[in-house]
C-alpha cells in the first residue's frame, strides 16, 4: 500500500493456516493489522505480496467478482456493527443470503435459524425494534443459516454490554461446535480470545513472539 511518503508495509511476514473447524483469535493494539489481516483473508483486499488460499484453491490470485463468489460460497461474516438491512425483517435479513443462493427452502432455513438463536417470535421484528444484542443474534442466524465452511468475527461482542457479550460469545462458540465451522475471530477481548483453539497476536504488522 503507498501512502504519501511513499510504500507503507501494512502487514509482513505472516504466514498461517486455519484447519477445517478450527477456532482462531487475532489479537493486537489498534493499528496492529488486525482488520488488514481479515480483509485479506476474505478476499475484500488484495495482498501487494504473497498468497492466500481457500480450501485448498488459490484465492487472492481471483479477479474481485471471483473471490465474491467464492466467498458467497465458503464463508460466512459477523461484524460489530451487525450490518443488517433496516428495511427488511429478522426473516428477511436471515432468508436473503439463502435467497442469493437460489434456495428454494430461503424462508424455512431462516425461520429454523432464528428458532435456533432463541428469536423465534421475532422473526417479523425489524432490526430497529430489536436490542443491540438481538440484532447481533440475527447476524449470527444469517451467518450460519448459509452452512460456511469459514466464519469471520470482526469484534462480534464490541458494540455490547457484558452480559449480552457473554450471551453472543457462548452462542456464537455453541453454533460453531455444532456446525464443525472454521472461525477467525478479532477480538480486543482476551477472555472472548481464550476460548479459542489457535491465538496469533499481531504488533505493527508482525507476529509477536
Amino acid at each position: 500500500m503507498s501512502g504519501p511518503g511513499g510504500p507503507l508495509t501494512l502487514l509482513d511476514g505472516i504466514s498461517l493456516t486455519v484447519a477445517e473447524g478450527e477456532t482462531l483469535a487475532i489479537t493486537g493494539p489498534s493499528g496492529s493489522g488486525k482488520s488488514t489481516l481479515l480483509g485479506l483473508l476474505a478476499g475484500l483486499d488484495q495482498p501487494s505480496g504473497g498468497t492466500i488460499s481457500l480450501a485448498g484453491a488459490p484465492f487472492s490470485a481471483l479477479d474481485e467478482d471471483g473471490r465474491a463468489q467464492r466467498r458467497g460460497q465458503l464463508c460466512g461474516f459477523v461484524f460489530q456493527a451487525f450490518h443488517l438491512i433496516s428495511d427488511l425483517t429478522a426473516l428477511e435479513n436471515v432468508a436473503l443470503p439463502l435467497e442469493l443462493q437460489q434456495r428454494d427452502d430461503a424462508r424455512e432455513q431462516a425461520a429454523q435459524w432464528l428458532d435456533k438463536v432463541g428469536l423465534g417470535e421475532r422473526m417479523a421484528h425489524f432490526p430497529g425494534q430489536l436490542s443491540g444484542g438481538e440484532q447481533q443474534r440475527v447476524a449470527l442466524a444469517r451467518a450460519f443459516a448459509v452452512a460456511p465452511r469459514l466464519l469471520f468475527a470482526d469484534e462480534p461482542t464490541g458494540s455490547l454490554d457484558h452480559a449480552n457479550g457473554t450471551h453472543i460469545s457462548d452462542l456464537l462458540f455453541e453454533l460453531n461446535r455444532a456446525s464443525g465451522t472454521a472461525l477467525v475471530l478479532v477480538t480486543h477481548d482476551p477472555a472472548l480470545a481464550q476460548r479459542c483453539q489457535s491465538h496469533l497476536q499481531l504488533e505493527a504488522g508482525r507476529l509477536h513472539d
